[in-house]
């Protein structure tokens, strides 16, 4: 049964780090891309960074860009997501996500392609 989990999250003041893990079991997560998702208070769940099968196969959206780094560890089917320099408009809800596929999709979003989420972690970001 394919299980992914998020923790690293909690309340952190702008200008902070976090460096959030999704923890994968049930099936070999090193096959497939995982993507890292956030959902801010009343809005869509949107895509923030990729990694492919291929570890060097990395999309970063406009929301990672600059600030956060996506990783993975192969020996513990875990994926990171470190962020540095967290801002108020980081607050939301970060998911990690596996897709169906090798490759990430050419628009990150939360489509058919990803086929098993995690429960969700809080990031709360001070001013």
């Amino acid at each position: 049964q394919l299980q992914l989990v998020e923790s690293g999250g909690g309340l952190v003041q702008s200008g902070g780090s976090l460096n959030l893990s999704c923890a994968a079991s049930g099936f070999n997560s090193n096959y497939v891309a995982i993507a890292w998702f956030r959902q801010a208070p009343g809005d869509e769940r949107e895509g923030v960074s990729c990694i492919g099968a291929p570890g060097d196969y990395i999309k970063d959206t406009d929301l990672a860009k600059g600030r956060f780094t996506i990783s993975r560890d192969r020996a513990k089917s875990t994926v990171y997501l470190q962020m540095n320099n967290l801002k108020p408009e980081d607050t939301g809800i970060y998911y990690c996500a596996a897709s169906r596929l090798r490759l990430c999709p050419p628009t990150l979003r939360p489509s058919e392609h990803f086929i098993s989420w995690g429960p969700g972690n809080q990031v709360p970001v001070s001013s």
